[in-house]
């Protein structure tokens, strides 16, 4: 594993142990980047990272947004270039990479930034030492940029020898097949044939291999499940960050253990004892949305959360977990009864089958049946606080 930037934001890239996610999981999704350069003027770059900072979504409860910022020397000035890399880090951005062919110009990239560990993009077999010292100097990770598998597994092995063990790897590849089997054959030559010299994180560039910016964001998807460590865009936008970002999220999740919300009572809205009572399952996802609309119709309500082990309504109703007999404790030992005046419990319209059980588990109760899809929560609750349900 490769950390890249100092303090709780700092970017983990690496670290797998498995070729296909259904083996174990994934570990540390890919960085999303957004690439700037020197040659830009300070109102364009300034906007670049204001919008960089600002796009951030929720989901899940998870927030999704970019997560490094990649300045690239067009310059060739030492000056120019640390003062570009300087305003980035002035911005509030720590997790950087710095990128020139030029040692020179690095070392001034490095040294104006070098308590943020940025990575150094990028050592070639040319200034491979030179530039493998300055990464030991400065305590910060190196990226190395070959022609091909066989000269980068030949310059990570050297840098090993160095005792550099934070290394990040582009094969060079600017074509999407390339680069595709490129993250593939390392992936499989690490886990599979213990060949160390590619078991390294990569970088990879949609950015350079394509001018449309759609198909650059389709590129970039590629990539997310297919090994990339870094993924560096043009523009780091909503439509194509959400997206992105969004997919990281699900193929980095730990497929054997569900999103799971802790069990209990959850106030929305302030509710007071007159307020209705929701129930539902415990699956993140389930929670977030019911959740959501509850409080989109800004009715003041009391939701429970049963322990399905983060299963959905339906599959925990058919697992036994979200049956009435499972529910009619959790209610009475939850604490409810003693913050509310009523006795009414509004169901999941997909678990209307178990209105009747419940009657009967819970006898002082009247059981409600919600509506079976959670957008129409809002217009159920409003009508029921109008009298109209």
């Amino acid at each position: 594993m490769v950390v890249i930037g100092s303090g709780e934001d700092a970017l983990k890239v690496g670290g797998e142990t498995v070729m296909f996610r259904h083996e174990k999981t994934f570990v540390n999704g890919p960085g999303i980047g957004l690439l700037v350069t020197d040659a830009m003027s300070d109102g364009e770059l300034q906007a670049r990272l204001k919008r960089f900072k600002e796009l951030e979504f929720e989901r899940v409860g998870l927030r999704l947004k970019a997560d490094i910022v990649a300045v690239k020397d067009v310059s060739g000035d030492c000056r120019t270039f640390a003062g570009a890399v300087e305003k980035v880090k002035q911005a509030g951005i720590t997790n950087l990479v710095v990128m020139s062919d030029r040692s020179d110009v690095l070392k001034a990239g490095v040294q104006a930034v070098a308590d943020c560990r940025p990575l150094i993009y990028a050592a070639t077999d040319g200034n491979l030492e030179e530039l493998g010292r300055l990464a030991l100097e400065h305590n910060c990770p190196l990226a190395v940029k070959g022609n091909g598998l066989e000269e980068v597994a030949a310059m990570t092995a050297r840098l090993t020898e160095m005792k550099i063990k934070d290394i990040v790897v582009d094969t060079g590849a600017r074509k999407l097949n390339r680069a595709f089997q490129d993250h593939i054959l390392m992936r499989r030559a690490a886990l599979i044939d213990r060949f160390r010299p590619l078991g390294f994180p990569t970088i990879v560039f949609p950015c350079e291999m394509t001018d449309d910016p759609v198909q650059e964001a389709l590129i970039a998807s590629t990539f997310v499940p297919k090994y990339g460590g870094i993924i560096i865009l043009s523009e780091v936008e909503g439509h194509n960050l959400f997206p992105l970002a969004l997919q990281r999220m699900n193929i980095y999740t730990d497929p054997q253990r569900p999103m799971a919300t802790t069990e209990g009572i959850y106030e929305i809205n302030n509710p007071d004892e007159n307020s209705p009572v929701l129930i539902t399952c415990n699956f993140s996802l389930t929670y977030f949305i019911v959740s959501g609309e509850v409080e989109s119709s800004r009715v003041p309500a009391w939701l429970l959360i049963k322990d399905t082990e983060g299963l959905s309504v339906l599959t925990a109703w058919a697992a036994g977990k979200f049956v009435a007999d499972a529910i009619a404790p959790f209610v009475k030992k939850c604490g409810i009864e003693g913050k509310i005046k009523h006795r009414k419990l509004i169901i999941p319209g997909a678990a209307a089958t178990i209105s009747g059980e419940l009657d009967e588990e819970l006898k002082d109760w009247e059981i409600r049946i919600g509506p079976r899809e959670a957008a129409h929560i809002t217009p159920f609750l409003k009508n029921l606080a109008s009298g109209k349900q």
